[in-house]
């Protein structure tokens, strides 16, 4: 019998609901969502190897490297609840990244890719407006005061000022959109609609995933 376990990459700019989207079906599923973002953030909390070497990197004020990354996806992998599947959110962000991840799941079922597109004018409103925890780290959603998960209070990221925000979508349209199109072609990739309520989204997202479900390389 096929392998039926979902294994999916979510895509998308900032601002797209990447995070709520993959947490809303990785809870749906029963399935991990694998944040490299968070398990960065958990490395250097945790003062870990790998965290005091991503946090030696970040304060240098550049980009935790592909070998890095790839380390910390590799071994959240190798955990025995990813083999039901797994919802991958911020990995992969360099065409490095995306081969080795081919390479990673070369023997289970092949990968889903939603790439969640939302146009700029929207996320530049998002954006601004967006909250985030000062403890843990986790994007709000709107309408609560307080942290939904340990109750922290929220502040607006330094970096979602309106001019840093479009500086950002550009270089994630310079950079990061050469990952869609290494996905483009492939049978399980699809495109959905950001632009509408998240119970909108997440229909459309399960719609994806049901439309190449028994789809094989």
């Amino acid at each position: 019998m096929a392998d039926a376990a979902v294994r999916l990459v979510m895509l998308g700019p900032p601002g797209a609901g990447k995070g709520t989207q993959a947490e809303r079906l990785a809870r749906d599923r029963g399935i991990p969502r694998i944040s490299t973002g968070d398990i960065l953030r958990a490395a250097v909390l945790g003062q870990t190897d790998v965290g005091r070497a991503a946090k030696a990197i970040m304060s240098a004020g550049r980009l935790v490297n592909d070998d890095v990354v790839i380390g910390i996806v590799r071994e959240r992998l190798a955990q025995p609840d990813a083999a039901r599947g797994f919802v991958l959110d911020g990995f992969p962000r360099t065409l490095v990244q995306a081969e080795t991840l081919d390479d990673l799941v070369e023997h289970w079922s092949p990968l889903v890719i939603v790439d969640i597109e939302v146009p700029e004018g929207t996320l530049v409103e998002r954006l601004s407006k967006r909250q985030i925890c000062s403890v843990c780290g986790t994007t709000a959603p709107t309408g609560v005061t307080r942290c939904p998960k340990c109750g922290g209070g929220l502040v607006q990221r330094s970096d979602d000022d309106v001019e840093v925000i479009r500086e950002r979508l550009q270089v994630y349209q310079r950079d990061s959109r050469s990952i869609v199109e290494f996905y483009r072609r492939r049978p399980t990739f699809r495109s959905v609609d950001g632009d509408q309520p998240e119970n909108l989204v997440a229909a459309d997202i399960a719609a994806a995933i049901a439309s190449v479900e028994g789809v094989r390389r």
